[in-house]
């Protein structure tokens, strides 16, 4: 190239210009396609003549010149991503016994003789952030996050820059599958966070809590280049979708891992029997301190991969493995006030306002104290000295008082008995199951409360329900009090009411906002014009329904249209359509009756009828691995042989099928097994099809 001292202005600006381009195009190349057409050094003079230029020439320097970005430009959003294969959390143990009994239930489901050893693979638990990574051909293709197990953001671009993550898989031992979702935990060392805390404190950026939320904040930025220079690593330690596994046992599977360019945790270790991991779990606590990562506690697999097989999974966790919690950190700190918070379902909530204290890491200023009879066990009062713990690591909450150093002249706590808000009475509503009171007091004023209307809405468009990014807490209490979203269906209307003629208090004109902001919030909103059934149930905050218990009922149900018929006409208790779904695995009487008063509610019909022409909710589609018997109605009975009866009933609710307890006229299948009663007798009557246990594995693939 020419000496750019010598260079006139537009000649400057057409070499400027030629570089820019060339270096774009191996950036793409390298960051988006992983095939860098050039060695290093090349790309770096590149870049140093390029930046000469603009040393001279400052004008020349743009917000897309190369020089003001690293890498590939910056996504402008985070798409959703289906997991193929289900993410699913960990059940918790926190103490040995729990340890203990987990075995006990492993046992139990795979019938395994008193003298027969399990082995358990344990590995310290990462405090994280999980991700799947996706590789074809042993190409590094897809990335994505956890969600909400069904469903993740897409943030290959940001994985790209993680520091120990390969692009490409060269295993020495074994080459990898031409499919292979490798699964793990992303995460910042401790020296890495102190040195980026130090230079954005040096930058006047922002400082971060502890290493999990840098991690967090680096691994979701809207630019990958931001993400490369934050020094993130990943630990592997399980796996997706696979076109076949590279070992017998989670142990021979991780080693593979490792073959492949992978870093797995070197604590984890297989342990022959629990004893020896409640062992592993105390060792690894001791190092905890020295680690320079952080650690929640120990995870413990079953490591036969055919005995996970055979344990499958419970509807968000798998049988197979557990996570032993290590004991919560505590600090001391004052009750500056409690205040109540009341929620979508009208429940009052107190919260103690503390005086600020650091507990693991965390700056912690609020703590939940649950309900009013848990004030009154422990006798919490303001002014009072107490231990603040966070419960896993994670949710403040208050342990005890310190009693020698309360104030004189304290006073007990006297919970409201009306609503802070609406002024309602609050109420402790009467458990039918057990005769007492509930510990929950809860306000009356249902439609007319502001509180429950605005945490409603919080809810319905939150991560797991309609994901409406741009919306949070803040706007939807601010569009709440200027009557702009009151129902949900005010969330789909919205750009339309706000263009209408004659608007004279348009959002673009809001504090905060303009047009690009306002355009961006429509456009998240139409962007969720439409949504899977089981979501859909979820979003609409009826008390006791949950994500696992919202799945249940589209299971169940498969359309919206099939769940309104016949939840409307659930009828009295004692109805067909109200036996049908307690039918459900899973649903019991409390969810059965809030489900069905839901939808017998006129108002909650007609909320339904204005959201639905604005929206569109999608039928609810099994999984791949339902079979001939998804939705057949199966009951085992007498003494089966085969398999536990344990693992037959999961193995056919894990196709599909539901199972019952008793024989009826919808009974599809009866699986007799020896010694086979009542149920085999009344089975004849009926003329359901009945089958020995060999006949029912054959009929589902398992023979």
């Amino acid at each position: 190239m020419t000496e750019i001292a010598k260079l006139t202005v537009e000649e400057a600006k057409a070499e400027h210009e030629r570089l820019a381009k060339i270096i774009r195009d191996h950036d793409e190349a390298y960051y988006a396609e992983d095939a860098p057409v050039i060695s290093d050094a090349e790309y770096d003079a590149l870049r140093k003549d390029l930046l000469a230029i603009e040393a001279r020439f400052p004008e020349l320097i743009t917000e897309e010149s190369p020089s003001q970005n690293v890498g590939i430009a910056p996504s402008k959003g985070f798409r959703k991503v289906k997991h193929r294969v289900p993410m699913l959390s960990l059940d918790n143990a926190f103490d040995n016994e729990e340890l203990r009994e987990f075995e006990g239930r492993v046992r139990r489901f795979l019938g395994l003789a008193p003298t027969e050893e399990v082995a358990f693979f344990a590995e310290p638990k990462i405090d994280g952030l999980s991700a799947s990574l996706r590789y074809d051909k042993g190409k590094f293709v897809q990335g994505a996050t956890r969600g909400d197990g069904q469903e993740g953001e897409d943030i290959t671009a940001n994985l790209r820059g993680v520091t120990d993550l390969p692009l490409t898989l060269k295993g020495e031992k074994a080459s990898p599958p031409d499919v292979f979702e490798i699964r793990g935990e992303v995460y910042m060392s401790k020296s890495d966070f102190l040195a980026l805390n130090a230079a954005q404190s040096d930058s006047g950026g922002k400082i971060f809590a502890n290493p999990r939320n840098a991690a967090a904040g680096s691994l979701r930025q809207l630019d990958a280049s931001i993400t490369a220079s934050r020094k993130l690593r990943f630990f592997a330690y399980a796996w997706g979708e696979a076109a076949e596994l590279p070992g017998a046992s989670q142990s021979e599977v991780l080693a593979a891992f490792s073959d492949w360019g992978f870093t797995v945790n070197p604590l984890s270790k297989v342990c022959v029997n629990m004893e020896e991991a409640i062992d592993a779990y105390r060792k690894i606590e001791e190092l905890r301190a020295s680690l320079d990562y952080d650690i929640d506690g120990v995870v413990f697999k079953v490591n036969r991969l055919d005995w996970q097989e055979r344990l499958g999974f419970v509807s968000r966790s798998p049988r197979w493995a557990i996570a032993h919690k290590f004991p919560a950190e505590r600090a001391s700190t004052v009750i500056e006030d409690i205040e109540i918070q009341v929620g979508r379902t009208g429940a009052l909530t107190p919260v103690a306002r503390l005086h600020p204290v650091t507990v693991g890491g965390v700056v912690v200023s609020n703590a939940t104290l649950h309900n009013e009879d848990e004030i009154l066990r422990k006798d919490i009062r303001i002014g009072d000295t107490v231990i603040v713990q966070r419960a896993g690591d994670v949710i403040p909450q208050v342990v005890e008082v310190v009693l020698d150093k309360r104030p004189e002249g304290s006073t007990p706590y006297v919970f409201p008995d009306h609503c802070p808000v609406c002024g309602s009475h609050a109420v402790k509503e009467l458990n039918e199951t057990t005769g007492k009171e509930d510990a929950v007091r809860r306000c009356t004023g249902g439609l007319i409360c502001r509180a429950q209307a605005v945490e409603r809405s919080k809810h319905f468009v939150s991560r797991n329900a309609f994901d409406i990014e741009g919306l949070g807490t803040k706007l939807i209490e601010a569009f709440y009090e200027d009557g702009l979203i009151r129902a949900p269906a005010d969330i789909f209307t919205l750009e339309k009411r706000d263009s209408a003629p004659g608007n004279l208090t348009r959002i673009k004109n809001r504090e905060g906002f303009g047009e690009k902001a306002t355009q961006n919030l429509f456009d998240a909103i139409n962007e969720r014009r439409e949504i899977t059934l089981d979501r859909f149930i979820y979003a609409l905050g009826v008390r006791h329904i949950g994500q696992g218990n919202a799945r249940l009922l589209a299971r169940s149900y498969l359309t919206l249209d099939a769940l309104r018929s016949s939840l409307g006409a659930t009828g009295e208790a004692g109805g067909a359509a109200y036996a049908d779904l307690l039918e459900i695995d899973g649903i019991g009487p409390a969810v059965a009756d809030a489900i069905t008063e839901f939808f017998r509610e006129e108002l909650n019909q007609q909320l339904l009828d204005d959201l639905l022409s604005e929206i569109t909710v999608t039928d609810f589609t099994r999984p791949a691995e339902d079979s001939s018997v998804a939705g057949k109605t199966v009951v085992f009975t007498g003494t089966l042989e085969l398999m536990t009866r344990q693992e037959m009933k999961a193995k056919a609710e894990g196709l599909g099928a539901k199972v019952s307890g008793s024989i009826s006229a919808k009974t599809d299948y009866l699986v007799a097994g020896a010694n086979a009663g009542s149920k085999l007798k009344k089975a004849s009557e009926l003329g359901v099809t009945v089958l020995n246990e060999q006949e029912w594995l054959d009929l589902i693939g398992g023979g």
